[in-house]
């Protein structure tokens, strides 16, 4: 029986949490017509260029947000830094619900690691509100790779020696090969950067690397075409979106489990009745099945529970300090 055979326990759960799903909506989406209402256009900040998963859950969610909330979201790029230009820019605006911006685990997460003077705190100047979804990374060599498993590339890395492409240095991709290298015992496994996965999966295309490092959401359709071979996803279960992969826990690197994921936040001291309002207006909205499709259709899933407010923030704060930690013991900054 497969996982989506009629009857089959995985497509019963499924069921539920879409049932649970669309009646979370409902309430919410009641509180959200009962509270603050925008008085002009929010501008909903996303922190990384278009194309990516920051701006395509941005775009897909905005106009639920704006009904929810009797008015407009607009989504404005605002590139840069690892995303800290638009963090920073968001962290500065006026508190007053008008400005929200996407948070994301690399300018929220990752970035008080590696930027020796961030210019934000991602925890104090910021009142977080929800999150929306995340997605695994993988980690993939090319069609034909004379390494198509995690051992064998390993294997590999260990002997001749192997390379790791990423986003740039401190993406959490780099950071999650720095993980991979110290916990496999693979000091060969070399670190290449690159200006944005574009160039770096294009570089693996024409063999010129060994492997990349990526979020899952933007390889799905490649690797299930067979374009490239997925190792390993770093989910801390299988993907339903590819299910034949493997995760690193699974291969015994427990370690490498760490996922991309991105909310909705405002500025610090947004007031109650503002975060309320959009809360509830941001669980209306992922709450709804064609939503949730949509999200599933990228590798990206809503938490099973929602995680909101202090959760969102406590959750936020924990995945700093550990990547803190990560990027320090690795010697990782950016100046």
């Amino acid at each position: 029986m497969t996982p989506d055979d009629e009857g089959s326990p995985m497509l019963h759960r499924r069921r539920l949490l879409a049932a649970s799903a669309a009646g979370l909506a409902l309430p919410a989406l009641a509180r959200a017509q009962a509270g603050w209402r925008p008085r002009q256009p929010i501008r909903l900040i996303a922190t990384f260029p278009p194309g990516g998963l920051a701006d395509v859950v941005a775009r897909l969610v905005a106009p639920g947000i704006g009904a929810a909330l009797g008015g407009t979201v607009v989504v404005e790029n605002r590139p840069g830094a690892g995303g800290t230009i638009g963090a920073d820019a968001a962290a500065k605006s006026a508190p007053d619900g008008h400005t929200l911006v996407i948070s994301h685990a690399s300018p929220h997460g990752i970035a008080p690691g590696i930027y020796p003077s961030l210019p934000y705190d991602p925890v104090g100047d910021f009142t977080h509100l929800a999150m929306l979804c995340d997605t695994a990374n993988v980690l993939m060599v090319n069609k034909g790779s004379p390494t198509p498993t995690l051992d064998a590339f390993l294997d590999r890395a260990r002997g001749a020696g192997a390379r790791y492409g990423s986003s740039g240095i401190g993406s959490i991709t780099h950071l999650m090969g720095e993980v991979l290298t110290r916990e496999a015992r693979a000091p060969r496994l070399d670190h290449v950067p690159y200006r944005g996965s574009a160039p770096a999966m294009q570089d693996l295309f024409a063999g010129h690397i060994e492997s990349v490092f990526d979020p899952l959401t933007t390889n799905v359709a490649m690797i299930r075409d067979g374009t490239v071979t997925a190792l390993a996803v770093s989910s801390a279960g299988r993907v339903p979106a590819v299910p034949e992969v493997p995760t690193f826990a699974e291969l015994g690197l427990p370690a490498l489990t760490a996922t991309t994921w991105i909310g909705v936040s405002g500025p610090r001291g947004l007031p109650p009745a503002v975060a309320e309002a959009v809360q509830a207006a941001v669980l209306a909205t992922t709450g709804q099945p064609e939503i949730r499709a949509k999200m599933a259709d990228l590798a990206s899933y809503p938490p099973a529970a929602p995680l909101t407010g202090a959760a969102y923030t406590a959750m936020i704060a924990a995945f700093a300090a550990h990547w803190t930690a990560v990027a320090k013991g690795a010697g990782v900054t950016v100046s």
